[in-house]
């Protein structure tokens, strides 16, 4: 199950209902499926031991927890290791990615006010030249995603 060419159609919709709802038990997700409790909880076993399946989290509104801005945040060229040093002690960072590009780094940030918001972004200037959008709102998030279809081979009957 290295590629996802070995994902069958059954192994495709656990992942489906596995993104809509990570919560249900393997009786429940069988029954969605059509297939017995042991054969789900091998399916899944054998989708996480191939990494298909990395694992399980509650999603959370930040918003919620006090965090009012969320922010996009572009770091232009920096030094990896102490950048990503500050990243490992930035609570406020709630995803970082390492890129390619004009830029080092592309961070998702929540903070509670604009106060916070310069504070974040002061600390990340110390190492690099940074570029700031706040996101007003969220289109989608967390989409489910599903194994690419693979192609088809051409038909030898078929026109040109």
């Amino acid at each position: 199950m290295s590629s996802h060419a070995a994902l069958d159609g059954y192994d495709t919709r656990i992942l489906a209902e596995l993104q809509a709802d990570a919560r249900l038990t393997l009786a429940e997700l069988g029954r969605r499926v059509h297939l017995s409790q042991p054969a789900v909880t091998e399916r899944v076993r054998k989708l996480e031991a191939a990494g298909v399946i990395t694992g399980y989290r509650a999603t959370v509104n930040l918003s919620a927890l006090g965090y009012g801005i969320r922010a996009l945040v572009r770091v232009g060229r920096a030094e990896q290791r102490p950048m990503a040093q500050l990243l490992q002690t930035l609570p406020e960072a709630v995803n970082a990615w390492s890129v390619t590009g004009e830029d080092s780094w592309i961070l998702e940030i929540a903070v509670t006010d604009v106060a916070h918001l310069d504070a974040v972004v002061t600390q990340l200037s110390a190492l690099a030249e940074t570029s700031t959008s706040i996101i007003l709102k969220a289109v989608h998030e967390h989409r489910p995603m599903l194994p690419m279809p693979l192609p088809q081979p051409a038909r030898k009957d078929a026109p040109p």
